[in-house]
């Protein structure tokens, strides 16, 4: 059969626009291109295009460009944006359950925390997402959180006290910071830097991977390694959005995120592994012989309190998970 030269045009172009048809759909970090979530949110998208044949694809957005976290998290729960990559700094105002994972000295190292996420605990919390209009993809990773400032050298919990500290909107942290006599004031993160720079606040507490991005030495002098706080990651998509995936459609999403965390951890240890020695060359002061005994107990009554919270044996099957 032989076709006319519009009738041939016509027919060419209803096939190119079904071989390229694609739904689009946007995902966000509140750090820069450049790091561990940079690197989690990239992989996490060449991996959505490449393991739906191209239908699927991620724009990705840094910087808090569309948002802090919350606002990202906010939008992505009423479906205004498909998808957020966050830590779980303000989690716990959307699913309660996650707030366990905030408190302080609660796990070991990576390696545990890490075993703790992908284990039953981590795969169950991620059940608790479904009920709040979210699918949770995957546990990535923050890392350990050590705090900075611009006034002084903290080696012992008593020289924070009186320090004005930007802190996460997270319940749970400002409850223990508040026990080291810290002055709390939650902010999010895209408005750290000017603050910090303008004096609005000391300083800020986040893992060395943040504090690399986010270019910190230009505005603090003084990085304490207290490691107080393991700090997750978590790739978050719209419910309904998920739900409307086909099956095959829905595994390439979920071996995305594993793939993005993968990535993601990886640049983490790298961070950590170099963080140091780079922020020292730049001209931090680095406390890295930290008594954390004497942190954890400086919070002995705020412990008891989250013991009360979310139960000790809850508490200790995290502590002492292998």
């Amino acid at each position: 059969m032989k076709f006319g030269p519009i009738a041939a045009a016509c027919l060419s172009l209803a096939l190119s626009s079904v071989a390229f048809a694609q739904t689009t759909m946007k995902i966000s970090i509140s750090t820069a291109q450049n790091s561990h979530q940079g690197v989690a949110i990239d992989t996490f998208a060449k991996e959505v295009e490449k393991r739906t044949g191209g239908r699927y694809k991620v724009q990705t957005f840094y910087n808090g460009s569309l948002g802090g976290e919350r606002e990202s998290i906010e939008a992505v729960q009423l479906g205004t944006q498909e998808l957020a990559f966050s830590s779980t700094g303000p989690v716990p105002n959307f699913v309660p359950e996650t707030k366990i994972l905030d408190v302080p000295f609660l796990f070991r190292d990576k390696a545990h925390a890490r075993a703790v996420l992908d284990g039953p605990i981590g795969q169950d919390l991620l059940t608790k997402f479904d009920a709040k209009g979210f699918k949770a993809l995957a546990w990535a990773e923050n890392g350990f959180r050590h705090m900075t400032n611009s006034k002084r050298d903290v080696k012992a919990p008593e020289d924070l006290k009186g320090l004005k500290m930007r802190t996460m909107e997270n319940p749970v942290h400002i409850a223990a910071y508040k026990g080291f006599g810290i002055i709390t004031t939650p902010m999010a993160f895209p408005e750290v830097f000017t603050a910090l720079q303008q004096g609005t606040v000391d300083g800020q507490e986040n893992p060395l991977p943040v504090i690399i991005s986010a270019k910190f030495d230009q505005v603090q002098k003084h990085l304490s390694l207290t490691g107080h706080v393991y700090s997750p990651c978590i790739f978050l998509m719209n419910k309904a959005s998920f739900d409307k995936l086909s099956a095959a459609d829905k595994t390439a999403f979920l071996e995305a995120a594993k793939e993005g965390t993968k990535a993601n951890r990886a640049r983490v240890d790298e961070d950590d592994a170099k963080g140091v020695a780079d922020l020292r060359a730049k001209g931090m002061t680095v406390i890295d012989n930290v008594d954390k005994a004497k942190f954890v107990t400086a919070l002995a009554p705020v412990n008891a309190q989250f013991e009360k919270e979310f139960g000790k044996a809850n508490l200790d099957k995290i502590r002492d998970y292998k």
